[in-house]
């Protein structure tokens, strides 16, 4: 669990001395210093007339070896490769041994390993199997392989996209990074420029997040999930994707149900003790709902002394604390609690914006900064629950094809005449959403849960507004991934599991825990988990009452009684009260006036926005989160006015 960062030079010919890659790596062993968090118990870089590797380390398994940049090749070449990785890989055990056998094979008995971590795997892994051996990991990673004898890189992400890898490609070369601010530093390098991306800009104020592959700078882009890329020195990446979630079902057929259970509860189980691996402590993040509940519960069985944790406001609504306490006693944790305020909240909010590189407008963002930071004085990895909503159907808008199955057995004509009825009916109408939605297809009108501006608001806070960039451009080429005969919650499923999950989810799991130099795991993220939750049908994923009805009869013997049919709060944030009041009201409108977005947005629309949010019954919380959010971000990488004070992490190197 660390942070990568690498610099592919375009030619060696007008260096010939290597002093130009001298100072190139130089720029990289600097830019390190930006994602310091990510790994702060060593520091490594490794450089050819090529290649250049840096990298952060946070010690998670075998700790004394296992160095990076890391080394390793056949006997016959013993340093082939160099390479660096982020993430861990839990199968790591098991493929050592399929690869030992195949070593021998060719060698005898020469040694394979000088290590017992799951770096060195990886290299032989891809020796052995090129890039197919990006299907074999079942993990999290960014893996970034140089081949010595062929002057060809490899890079791969994990194909959910828990860790993160961005990617910039120049005159100059091509650089890669787990953190975006280290590309920033070495734009000049690759001779490419910091220009803004307006589309990128106007996607995130629709979806909250900025979609893969873009990003808010045009010349820097991310490997997307589930892709792998060669590279060779001049030329532009070659990227593949090796993994597209398919939605194979698998009718439940007479007297079956409780053999399927026990599968969905075999594969998490398995999941999550594969997930405990590591030479340090592993704690968990608990809520008060079944999918950390899960964990936790199957963590204790590898951990008996396992440490939970969780965070809450005093707001009564707003916190499940006490939820989370009782399941703890439930299930034999220890459970420590961080109580966040709204003051702690506020002045958090830069310093959090600075670590996410990207503007992400999830409120839950800094509860769950505080609940890292706090974990970390006693731990240094947790599991959490993020990705059983989207496996196993867990959103409430999964059963919103049920409420408008009626509108499809009406002409297409009397559908198109509703959304028209709907555009003349007043905002907060009790009705007009329904007859909105009802008038539209699934791709027209899902684009996962981030529902915000409409066409009209948004022409109303951008300056330069263009109707053509719709969420269409982000969710076309996804719904075209799709098989025809899926139904339409698997369809929202696997849109999400591209939009929501790895453009929200994900990006705030792996920064803020970072930030706190925490590593974070994700067991319902597995693709052997995939595999069972993947076959089940729609009426065992949603029901009039439920939702996740199979993960929750899986879980019966698992998780308490009191949290098993319970709805999920996660870290809920008061922001609607808060943005009303004395909490967050002056804050917010300090932040509008202040920012330098005058030629983005409409400054004066997004005042009054904030002034009809407080005096008003309309809730306008989550449009004003997203623009804040964005200005914020504004104001520290573009125009270098807000100055977070980012602390040098200083911890012990094992927990």
């Amino acid at each position: 669990m660390c942070g990568l960062l690498g610099f592919l030079t375009a030619d060696t010919a007008t260096t010939p001395d290597g002093r130009t890659v001298e100072a190139t790596a130089a720029q990289v062993y600097e830019a390190l210093h930006c994602q310091r968090h990510r790994g702060p118990d060593e520091k490594g870089t490794w450089n050819d007339e090529r290649m250049i590797f840096g990298f952060n380390r946070l010690s998670i398994i075998d700790i004394e070896h296992s160095h990076q940049p890391l080394r390793w090749g056949p006997p016959e070449n013993p340093e082939r490769y160099a390479m660096t990785f982020n993430g861990e890989v839990y199968n790591y055990l098991e493929l050592r041994e399929e690869l030992k056998t195949a070593h021998a094979a060719e060698f005898g008995d020469q040694p394979m390993f000088r290590t017992e971590g799951d770096t060195e795997t990886i290299a032989a892994a891809f020796h052995y199997w090129g890039a197919k051996a990006a299907s074999r990991l079942r993990g999290m990673f960014a893996i970034a392989i140089w081949d010595t004898e062929l002057n060809k890189l490899f890079i791969a992400r994990d194909p959910f996209g828990i860790k993160p890898l961005y990617l910039a490609t120049g005159p100059g070369g091509t650089a890669f990074s787990s953190e975006k601010k280290s590309l920033l530093e070495l734009l000049p390098a690759l001779r490419l420029s910091d220009d803004l991306d307006p589309r990128a800009l106007e996607h995130y104020t629709v979806l909250q997040y900025v979609p893969e592959a873009e990003t808010l700078h045009r010349d820097i882009r991310r490997l997307e999930s589930g892709c792998y890329a060669w590279i060779e020195p001049g030329e532009a990446p070659r990227v593949t994707r090796y993994f597209n979630p398919q939605f194979r079902v698998r009718p439940f057929t007479a007297g079956s149900e409780q053999a399927r259970y026990k599968e969905i509860a075999a594969a998490l189980e398995d999941s999550v003790a594969k997930h405990m691996r590591a030479d340090v402590t592993v704690g968990a993040f608990l809520s008060g709902g079944i999918d950390s509940t899960a964990t936790a519960a199957l963590a204790i069985r590898h951990n008996p002394n396992l440490l939970t944790f969780t965070s809450a406001f005093e707001r009564h609504g707003y916190s499940e604390a006490d939820v989370a306490a009782e399941t703890a006693a439930a299930i034999g944790a220890k459970h420590i609690v961080r109580m966040v305020s709204p003051e702690e909240y506020a002045a958090a909010i830069p310093e959090i914006v600075w670590y996410l590189d990207e503007p992400v407008a999830d409120p839950a963002l800094v509860p769950l900064y505080f609940v890292a930071k706090e974990a970390r004085k006693h731990v240094k990895v947790v599991l959490s629950g993020e990705g059983a909503d989207e496996l196993f159907g867990g959103y409430t808008i999964y059963r919103e094809p049920l409420s408008l199955k009626p509108f499809e057995y009406l002409p297409r004509g009397v559908r198109k005449l509703a959304g028209l009825l709907s555009d003349r009916i007043p905002e907060g109408t009790r009705g007009k959403s329904l007859l909105h939605r009802g008038s539209l297809t699934l791709e027209e009108r899902y684009y996962g849960n981030a529902r915000s501006f409409n066409d009209a608001q948004l022409r109303s806070v951008l300056r330069d507004f263009r109707p053509e960039w719709t969420h269409r451009d982000v969710t076309g080429p996804i719904y075209a991934m799709q098989g025809r005969d899926w139904d339409p919650v698997a369809r929202m499923q696997h849109l999400d599991l591209f939009t929501w999950l790895r453009g929200d989810i994900l990006v705030k799991a792996d920064k803020v825990t970072m930030a706190n130099s925490l590593e974070l795991r994700v067991p319902f993220l597995d693709a052997e988990v995939f595999k069972v939750a993947e076959q089940i049908p729609v009426e065992q994923k949603i029901t009039k009452e439920t939702t996740k009805y199979a993960l929750r009869r899986a879980l019966e013997d698992i998780v308490p009684a009191h949290v098993l049919h319970r709805a999920k709060l996660g870290f809920p944030v008061p922001l609607r009260h808060w943005l009303r009041g004395p909490e967050l009201y002056d804050w917010a409108r300090a932040q509008i006036t202040e920012s330098g977005t005058d030629h983005l947005l409409n400054k004066p629309a997004i005042l009054a926005m904030l002034e009809e949010h407080r005096t008003g019954p309309l809730d306008h919380s989550r449009r004003l989160w997203t623009l804040l959010i964005f200005m914020i971000w504004h104001g520290i990488f573009v125009e270098n006015r807000i100055k977070p004070e980012i602390q040098e992490p200083v911890y012990p190197v094992n927990l």
